[in-house]
């Protein structure tokens, strides 16, 4: 469907997502528009998380060694799967996207804004993350380049930790510039710091906290942890405290490409509003990365069956033969 042809209203019934309060009226449309190019208007979101090269960085080790495909030594790598690869967008920092962004012009980018390395420990000092390029750059790369597509800014809070307020405050005015402009904020909050004492970084009532913060700040999606042994049912307490808020869990570490597929199926029964997803699609080979985007978006975007999707990535069948069906 031509972008040009759509109307704020049929986008937003598409989607069916509400326009924050705190959008201007003049830029209504450009956020429905942002919201429908980021899920391909479904309301649903395909993040494929390609910022790990800083908030991973201890070493090289998300991108070279055992179980790695060498296709993954070069950032490159990345926007290869996510300009032919089916994804709602594509979460990488400023400098990264800048670097590539000539050569692929058709993604779908969400600027990631702070970041931080794994170099410092939790025993050293509390995380913080603080922005790391102005919101107004974003908004200058976007009128340098309008062929790109740069609907969304992303940033990441460490909820317990001693710098919390600092983060808080840095993610709160971000949401409301992103959105003064018609942009969509994506949240990264996780609890981690001296103040999360023993398990409660992995109860559901601490997560559930975390997507209270995110709909506190406005944030129009939120990435969320997921621990596996947490009963999948009780986490309808983490949808409900996000409120309008979309709840996307991390896709961890690697794991098996089926088992990773079922715990996502399940995610999306239990009201998860899609995925956000790196290693487990960058570190495979670049056909089978590709397969793992396609697959995921069966169910994330699309909401195919669990045998459809698990299809798709073994080869049986391709996305458009399982949306065509």
């Amino acid at each position: 469907m031509d972008m040009e042809l759509l109307t704020m209203e049929n986008i937003l019934e598409n989607a069916k997502v509400y326009i924050p309060a705190d959008v201007p009226g003049l830029m209504e449309a450009i956020y429905a528009q942002n919201l429908y190019l980021m899920t391909d208007g479904t309301g649903r979101f395909m993040l494929f998380a390609g910022d790990q090269r800083v908030e991973h960085a201890k070493g090289n080790t998300d991108f070279f060694g055992e179980n790695i495909s060498l296709d993954d030594k070069t950032p490159r790598h990345l926007f290869e799967i996510a300009s032919n690869g089916k994804i709602g967008f594509f979460a990488a920092h400023y400098g990264s996207i800048t670097q590539y962004a000539r050569e692929y012009p058709d993604v779908v980018y969400l600027v990631k804004m702070n970041g931080k390395t794994n170099f410092v420990g939790i025993d050293q000092k509390d995380p913080v993350s603080r922005q790391i390029v102005e919101f107004d750059k974003v908004l200058s790369l976007k009128e340098k380049r309008p062929e790109l597509k740069i609907p969304a800014v992303g940033y990441t809070i460490y909820l317990g930790s001693e710098y919390e307020a600092e983060m808080l405050t840095e993610a709160g005015n971000l949401v409301a510039d992103a959105h003064d402009s018609g942009m969509l904020s994506v949240l990264w909050i996780y609890p981690r710091g001296k103040a999360i004492k023993g398990e409660e970084e992995k109860s559901i009532h601490t997560i559930a906290g975390a997507a209270g913060v995110a709909h506190s700040l406005g944030a129009d999606v939120v990435k969320l942890p997921f621990v596996e042994n947490i009963d999948i049912k009780l986490y309808d307490e983490v949808i409900n405290a996000a409120g309008k808020t979309k709840v996307v869990f991390a896709g961890g570490s690697s794991t098996d490409p089926e088992l990773f597929l079922k715990r996502l199926y399940k995610q999306i029964e239990i009201g998860a509003s899609g995925n956000a997803t790196g290693r487990n699609i960058h570190q495979l080979d670049y056909e089978k990365a590709v397969r793992m985007c396609d697959s995921i978006s069966s169910l994330t975007l699309y909401n195919k069956e669990l045998e459809d999707a698990l299809s798709v990535y073994q080869g049986r069948k391709t996305l458009d033969q399982i949306l065509r069906a």
